[in-house]
């Protein structure tokens, strides 16, 4: 059974401003985690966490390395599944469905919430079939669509104007911060309704940094991301709420706003400060 049968809409939600969610009668929430606790084998990653992901937003996952958050991402869309002696406990739940049921198929959960990894991982295939690979997977034949799609996520991710006139060039060839746009385009090629980003301009340079976070900003009006970052002030700039994590706990959740300039928990506050970290 396909987890689409589960989705209470799979319709794309059209540009708007997140203050007319109501007006919209969009889920309250896109994504719901609840007691969630994350094992690699004998070793407890993550610690009963709970929280709401608010649709068409940004939610940064702050933290030191090694608390958590990147396993809460991956969580998020299954790639945990891979690997050896990994459980989880709790329920992750997606427009209201639990992920984690037996009745998920996880290759279809995942068209529908992508990914895109810290090291930027192009095919070594051509600009064009980079974007067009999800498609493909999927069956889709229709070359005039496949096209279209093509155009449509490199447009999105302000790449087309950069490689429209090459589009057979191989996609490792690009530049690293275009290399990262283009793995995003490939995401966005199959129409995701969320976007999971782990650290992804970690790897790249000021320039390319600011090109991605211009788009992330760009890209909520259509997804719902959550990204992972070690830098507070990317964090800062681009998300609606942050989430700091700690030794496998989340510690605070809340506006960006008040998270930087007046948490909660003592413990944020010293993160935020650079007092540890």
């Amino acid at each position: 059974m396909s987890f689409i049968t589960f989705a209470p809409s799979q319709q794309k939600y059209p540009k708007t401003d997140s203050t007319i969610y109501p007006a919209m009668n969009l889920p309250k929430y896109k994504i719901t985690i609840e007691n969630v606790s994350s094992y690699y084998g004998t070793v407890q990653a993550l610690k009963d966490i709970n929280m709401n992901i608010l649709p068409l937003s940004v939610t940064a996952f702050i933290g030191p390395s090694g608390c958590g958050k990147s396993t809460l991402l991956r969580n998020i869309n299954r790639m945990n599944d891979y690997i050896p002696d990994f459980r989880l406990e709790g329920s992750i739940k997606f427009d209201g469905v639990d992920i984690y049921s037996k009745f998920i198929e996880v290759e279809n959960l995942r068209k529908q919430i992508g990914m895109v990894f810290q090291k930027p991982n192009p095919f070594p295939k051509s600009i064009f079939e980079n974007v067009a690979f999800g498609l493909r997977i999927q069956g889709i034949k229709d070359k005039s669509y496949i096209e279209h799609q093509v155009e449509k996520s490199l447009k999105q991710t302000f790449l087309w104007d950069e490689v429209k006139d090459n589009l057979s060039k191989i996609g490792t060839a690009l530049s690293g911060g275009q290399q990262q746009r283009l793995c995003i385009a490939r995401a966005l090629a199959v129409e995701p309704e969320v976007v999971l980003m782990d650290e992804p301009t970690s790897a790249l340079d000021p320039i390319a940094t600011a090109k991605i976070e211009e788009l992330v900003i760009e890209l909520k009006r259509q997804y719902t991301i959550v990204i992972v970052t070690h830098n507070m002030q990317q964090a800062a700039r681009i998300s609606d709420q942050t989430a700091f994590f700690y030794m496998g706990s989340l510690i605070e959740m809340d506006a960006t706003s008040k998270i930087f300039t007046n948490p909660s928990e003592k413990l944020t506050e010293n993160y935020i400060s650079g007092h540890f970290g």
